[in-house]
């Protein structure tokens, strides 16, 4: 029998599964946002319009979002239970360090999408949700900054991988690239190996009922009973129209620089001062998070919002230094709304919840990954400039933006340390009451 605790212990062994946690996120999503290089070569080598080969990286974020619900539903949910998310991650490592292999051989699109799309995109899923929500369950009253301090890894390797794949590719050719990126892919393997599992005393209490139906126990593994629950199904919606545009200047950003005449490294460069700004903006963000001086469904907004802002001006950006300010703000606002969304989690639904629900928010926001980038790219083929795609991708995280504003108690106060707070705020470190089967929603009040 696995040692149960009573709550998340704050600290020990859950720093090793954060150090683990941040070399996977640099792993997954350093990759992706550095992507935008291979992207400007595969359209020379194949002789592709920008649309169809931004299908590459949008179908590896989309499967890593939608599988990420068998990861953080049915597959995580039985492995965290019986095993911790330990082989989840392994063979997430593996898997995604594979498709970039295979890649490296690939004579056609379809090749890419099926290796970098499919395979790789599968194992970033398996890496992705077991790590973060392993970081959610070994802490409590320093969970934003425990996610963010995971989430910095996103920052360095975005800085180093943007110039490093540059001169890969000036080196070795796109092929022998990608063989480097397969190689350091295959490290994931190793952090999975250091993430332990935890047994906590909420794990018991959301098991439900023993002798409860077989649809019953397969509609809760899902996390299906989290459909009829309203917050958390407007969270999902605001949060899939943020994920529409958020990914769009990592895959279009470097292509818009190169259209306005600077050089491949100039281009480059813009991802990796965003990636420094994106590391300061996540440490920020946790530390005011963590502060409880605003209530985290505020700080998120706001972080949104200036998000939407700055991909709006991303048009006006035709001097080499005024857009490199306009991909600081970017960074800094997109690297500071993170954490924050992977940390309001459990105060919508529960620590005890947060494998089924992380995985549910992941395969629904996995249409905003799907469609953002080849929409962008399809704006960019039809007017012939990427003034539009910036636009719209700003516009969708301004959309989020309004939908997170109707989260329960929103408009109630501006911080927890107001008196008239007291009562209708999740208190440092408290969690918030399992949802009840029958209404889905608190069985005492509600929480955002």
């Amino acid at each position: 029998m696995p040692v149960v605790h009573p709550e998340p212990p704050d600290g020990g062994w859950g720093w090793m599964v954060v150090l683990a946690a941040f070399f996977q996120s640099a792993l997954v999503f350093g990759v992706i946002r550095s992507f935008g290089v291979f992207f400007m070569e595969f359209v020379g080598y194949f002789g592709e319009l920008s649309g169809r080969v931004s299908w590459i990286t949008s179908i590896g974020i989309a499967v890593q979002q939608f599988a990420s619900e068998l990861c953080g539903g049915p597959v995580g949910s039985a492995l965290s239970t019986q095993y911790g998310a330990r082989p989840v991650v392994m063979a997430g490592g593996l898997l995604s360090g594979l498709g970039m292999l295979l890649a490296s051989f690939a004579t056609s699109l379809t090749h890419l999408y099926l290796s970098i799309g499919l395979l790789s995109g599968f194992g970033w899923a398996l890496v992705f949700t077991p790590s973060v929500a392993s970081v959610a369950r070994y802490f409590k009253k320093r969970r934003t900054f425990a996610t963010g301090l995971a989430f910095t890894g996103v920052g360095l390797s975005s800085f180093a991988f943007s110039p490093l794949f540059q001169f890969l590719v000036d080196t070795y050719a796109w092929r022998g690239a990608l063989l480097v990126v397969a190689g350091m892919s295959f490290n994931l393997v190793v952090c999975g190996a250091l993430i332990r599992p935890l047994t906590l005393k909420e794990d018991l209490a959301s098991s439900g009922d023993p002798g409860g139906s077989c649809l019953g126990k397969l509609s809760t593994l899902f996390g299906l009973p989290l459909l009829s629950h309203w917050p958390f199904v407007r969270f999902v919606l605001a949060v899939t129209l943020i994920n529409t545009g958020y990914f769009i200047p990592y895959v279009h950003l470097v292509a818009r620089a190169r259209e306005l005449g600077f050089d491949e490294y100039q281009a480059a460069f813009l991802m990796s001062v965003a990636a420094v700004a994106d590391l300061c903006g996540r440490l920020l963000s946790g530390w005011l998070a963590d502060c409880r001086a605003f209530r985290l469904s505020h700080i998120l907004v706001a972080w949104t919002s200036l998000t939407g802002i700055s991909l709006a001006l991303v048009p006006l950006g035709r001097g080499y230094p005024l857009l490199m300010a306009i991909s600081v703000c970017y960074g800094f606002f997109s690297g500071a709304l993170t954490p924050v969304v992977f940390s309001i989690l459990p105060e919508i639904v529960g620590i005890g919840r947060i494998f089924g629900s992380m995985g549910l928010l992941q395969m629904m926001e996995s249409i905003g990954g799907l469609l953002g980038a080849p929409f962008s790219g399809w704006l960019r083929d039809m007017t012939g400039d990427y003034m539009a795609s910036f636009l719209a991708a700003g516009a969708f995280l301004l959309a989020g933006s309004l939908v997170l504003v109707t989260l329960p108690n929103f408009f109630s106060c501006l911080g927890t340390s107001s008196p008239a707070c007291r009562g209708t705020q999740v208190e440092a470190g408290a969690e918030p009451a399992p949802l009840t089967p029958a209404s889905g929603e608190h069985s005492s009040q509600d929480r955002d």
